[in-house]
């Protein structure tokens, strides 16, 4: 029996979601470029510069945030997707007549949605979303009929609240009809939004790591999509939707594990987290006894600036694990294209920089993670969301009140606040609330409980 298999002509398409009928633009950019133009440029991307990587918004030293994160991402992405072109096209030159020439700017524009749902306080604001819903005050919404809308949640709907993601956030982002935006969100193209998808299944298969791809709203969009590219759809419980990952997810996904592991390391030298000596064992042990020596006389050379010898380093490390999983993907596109690939392309590395990697991970965890600064940041962030989540889901299942009316008024027009079912206001405030950042949710915070007053 022939299994199938995704290809190359269908998965890299230049279509652009709600605007299918509509001829591309002529201009000297390509379609792949224009997408890249079109995320840097939005408000959504611009308030990551305020959101959260894993310290606290910087005071005199300045480690990374969600915006600075995004656009390394974003320059490691386009490294690897590049480098997977021209080694592929080598051997399979018939795949000039299809948009593989671009694999670098796909990835490079996934690579810079990728953290544009993320909420506030980085990943405790998405579990306080989650743990509202399944352990705090919102499980009064699992049984709740509405009496405006006269309507419940249902079970699946449930699992998205319960679940809340980031990564499912961003393709409801990017794909949404809010109001006053036209039809298909940011008019994305399809293979664009497809590579940003790293679980691509719904809420209801989430599991203990909660991670899934697409909330059920946005279920016809990447069906839709999926069927344009021609995803595999694997096995699935009933009502679950379940697709193999699109090939170049997997470059999406290696670029951004090579950037937050590697510059986190970074970061917590520069916050003195971790000793200059500690930080040159995790980056040297990358590298073959040959490697070091080249590496450490070059190091030499900078021996007046400490944070210039670990930014070499530092370097070096990236380029490569970027050259290890560049690797790996062109050794395994068989069977990433059949479906059948297992894992991340990190964990299938050489093992020197695998064993390396590790450790720092290992590190991070116990020295970075836990670290006092980052707790209180969750703790704080945690007591923020939940409490506005609490009052916007309050305000819209009784927006006859004259509290809630203040609260809705407070909103902004594209939010479909008072939509005509429960489901749709509460993602409606899910909306609003993931789309502040970490100075705005803290403010409004402050005044609607009496804290602070407005500007006058």
């Amino acid at each position: 029996m022939v299994r199938d298999v995704m290809k190359w002509e269908r998965l890299l398409s230049s279509k652009r979601l709600g605007q299918e009928d509509l001829p591309q633009h002529s201009d000297d950019r390509t379609e792949f470029q224009r997408d890249y133009d079109r995320l840097i440029f939005s408000a959504p991307f611009r308030r990551l510069q305020n959101k959260t990587q894993v310290f606290p918004l910087p005071g005199s030293i300045f480690v990374h945030n969600r915006l600075t994160h995004s656009l390394e991402v974003s320059s490691v992405g386009r490294s690897l997707g590049n480098d997977v072109s021209r080694i592929i096209l080598r051997s399979r030159p018939e795949l000039y007549s299809t948009h593989f020439t671009e694999l670098g700017s796909i990835v490079s524009a996934a690579c810079l949605a990728h953290d544009m749902g993320n909420p506030p306080f980085g990943h405790s604001g998405e579990k306080a979303i989650g743990t509202f819903f399944s352990e705090g005050e919102g499980q009064f919404l699992k049984d709740y009929i509405c009496p405006e809308t006269g309507d419940g949640i249902s079970p699946l709907e449930w699992d998205d609240l319960t679940h809340f993601e980031g990564n499912a956030n961003a393709f409801r982002l990017l794909t949404h009809h809010f109001r006053g935006r036209r039809k298909g969100g940011f008019g994305m193209t399809y293979s664009t939004l497809a590579s940003i998808v790293k679980y691509p299944f719904t809420s209801d298969l989430a599991g203990e790591r909660r991670k899934f791809g697409f909330f059920r709203a946005e279920v016809p969009d990447f069906e839709r999509i999926a069927a344009e590219l021609g995803l595999l759809r694997q096995e699935s419980a009933d009502g679950a939707v379940r697709y193999a990952r699109h090939p170049l997810v997997y470059l999406v996904e290696a670029a951004d594990d090579i950037c937050y592991e590697i510059m986190d390391i970074e970061d917590a030298h520069k916050l003195k987290l971790l000793t200059t000596e500690e930080t040159c064992q995790l980056f040297l042990a990358y590298f073959d006894p040959e490697e070091q020596r080249h590496i450490k006389a070059r190091m030499k050379q900078l021996v007046d600036d400490v944070n210039e010898q670990i930014v070499y380093l530092r370097s070096c490390v990236i380029n490569c694990l970027e050259q290890q999983c560049a690797w790996v993907f062109i050794e395994n596109e068989d069977a990433i294209l059949a479906g059948r690939f297992e894992g991340t392309l990190i964990s299938h590395i050489d093992d020197r920089p695998r064993r390396a990697y590790e450790q720092c991970e290992r590190t991070a965890y116990r020295k970075i993670y836990h670290c006092k600064d980052v707790v209180d940041i969750e703790i704080a962030g945690y007591k923020v969301m939940t409490t506005l989540t609490g009052l916007m889901v309050q305000a819209v299942t009784h927006s006859d009140r004259a509290f809630s009316q203040l609260l809705i008024n407070r909103v902004s027009t594209q939010y479909d606040i008072l939509a005509p079912t429960l489901y749709g206001r509460i993602m409606a405030v899910l909306d609003y609330i993931s789309g502040m950042t970490d100075v705005f949710a803290i403010d409004l915070y402050r005044k609607i409980n009496g804290m602070s007053l407005p500007d006058v």
